[in-house]
């Protein structure tokens, strides 16, 4: 177990202050504070190799718990470790097995070169010379470093710099990397270049990484587990198809036929007509109440089918529903 949380809890406190002359005066002798959970008693476990989302909205509590687990915040209550490591109780220990890039941060220096950034970094981690070269060269040929790793960073595009700070992070063979909002602003050629760098090396490398984004695309096209997250609870621990078929249940086929479709009725339980236009007719139906293969030969009964296609429902809308329907926490697939 690479990565273990166990009751994690993280309180903030805040000074209640009173207003006016009087309450000025009441603040400097009388101090009462309110109490905020960023985090309640969170609990998880992440394999090496795993490449997990850890998603919720604004505020929920995700960068709080990513900080404990980097070792920048001390806990209220609970506890972590990073490959056996505690993380605030053994920062420097911790910092080397780890990598971190935050989109809207960067750990490169800003008036140097991409390649003395790395450097600089190299005799920061201590990385043994061959080791160095052999990861700069992977690097430069799976992000296409060459064009500009002796420009100034502060000349690059965003979408240079971000493949510059992926590398940054993975020069000295981090066994756990943490990513925060990694493709924010970024161009669709350039979300993909990272989406791949990402999934080709914790394929290839075994890295292990938690992924904190709103893009939920990502999500989707790397995670095969997520943890959602809201007001500091834990909401949702599996797999994305498990959610999909706990939460996603309507499904929606579209059929092309040979001929207007204004008078086509479907009267199998658990369907809904949603439109009608020329040829083509859609249909929402429950996967748990008719099956794809019933609704399609129910159709071909009345008319002739030209094409079908079947659309699962998508990640964004089903956590938009679990962020609004107040669930109480809960486990589908995966341990607590």
């Amino acid at each position: 177990m690479i990565i273990r949380a166990e009751h994690l809890t993280k309180q903030f406190k805040s000074l209640r202050r009173k207003d006016g002359v009087v309450g000025t005066l009441a603040n400097l002798f009388s101090r009462e504070y309110d109490l905020k959970d960023a985090v309640k008693d969170v609990s998880f476990e992440l394999e090496a190799g795993e490449l997990v989302g850890y998603i919720g909205p604004n505020g929920a509590g995700k960068s709080t718990t990513i900080k404990m687990l980097t070792g920048i915040l001390v806990p209220s209550a609970g506890s972590c470790t990073v490959d056996g490591v505690v993380p605030w109780l053994d920062r420097k220990g911790n910092a080397r097995q780890i990598g971190v890039v935050f989109g809207q941060r960067t750990q490169l220096y800003w008036d140097l070169p991409l390649i003395e950034s790395f450097r600089l970094l190299r005799a920061i981690y201590g990385i043994p010379h061959d080791r160095y070269e052999q990861n700069l060269k992977a690097f430069t040929d799976l992000l296409d470093l060459d064009e500009f790793i002796r420009t100034p960073v502060r000349q690059l595009s965003l979408g240079q710099r971000m493949r510059g700070d992926f590398a940054a992070a993975m020069l000295h063979e981090p066994k756990v990397v943490f990513l925060d909002e990694p493709t924010i602003g970024l161009d669709v050629v350039a979300k993909e270049a990272i989406r791949e760098f990402i999934a080709r090396t914790n394929r290839t490398r075994g890295t292990t990484y938690v992924l904190t984004t709103h893009d939920l695309n990502d999500v989707e096209k790397l995670c095969d587990r997520i943890i959602i997250i809201d007001h500091g609870s834990k909401l949702y621990d599996g797999s994305i198809d498990a959610i999909k078929e706990r939460y996603g249940g309507k499904r929606v086929l579209t059929a092309d036929l040979t001929v207007a479709c204004a008078d086509i009725e479907v009267r199998l339980p658990g369907t809904t007509v949603v439109s009608r236009e020329g040829h083509r007719i859609t249909i929402e139906f429950d996967r748990s109440r008719v099956r794809a293969d019933e609704l399609i030969v129910e159709l071909s009964r009345t008319c002739e089918l030209k094409d079908v296609t079947i659309a699962e429902p998508e990640l964004e809308a089903i956590i938009r529903q679990i962020y609004q329907s107040g669930l109480e926490p809960l486990t589908a697939g995966a341990t607590t």
